[in-house]
């Protein structure tokens, strides 16, 4: 008698897997130091903003200030970051996660092979030729 791995074993011994351990340890790696920095540039604009009025006035170009560029310049460090990510993810975490996914879906099918009932090639292919 075999014993059948449940899904939730399955994706459990993944969980406990040194390969997915390093990609949970890359992603970490890139997002908590990544979050920390931007946290502390929204946190400067907001400190400048509500107690160096006299510098965040300034006026650089006309009547562009810099506390109008600064604030530009989070929507600019957005999409950087948004764009380092991207490039980030493609580069170090989506070739190990795909590896991952294959692994666990070759498995599955494995042990759905395993288990289907062997089948004969003259075995009918439908249910309307079993009927003829």
């Amino acid at each position: 008698m075999t014993t059948e791995v449940t899904p939730t074993e399955k994706y459990l011994e993944v969980q406990r897997s040194a390969e997915f351990a390093g990609l949970r340890r890359k992603l970490r790696n890139f997002v908590f130091p990544m979050t920390i920095a931007f946290f502390l540039w929204y946190a400067l604009y907001v400190l400048l903003s509500a107690y160096a009025r006299g510098f965040m006035s300034v006026k650089l170009i006309g009547n562009i200030n810099v506390a109008l560029l600064l604030g530009l310049l989070q929507f600019v460090s957005t999409f950087v970051i948004a764009w380092y990510y991207s490039r980030f993810a493609a580069k170090e975490i989506d070739p190990i996660a795909d590896k991952i996914n294959a692994d666990l879906t070759a498995g599955a099918a494995a042990r759905a092979d395993a288990a289907a009932p062997a089948r004969s090639d003259d075995a009918p292919e439908t249910d309307q030729e079993a009927a003829k």
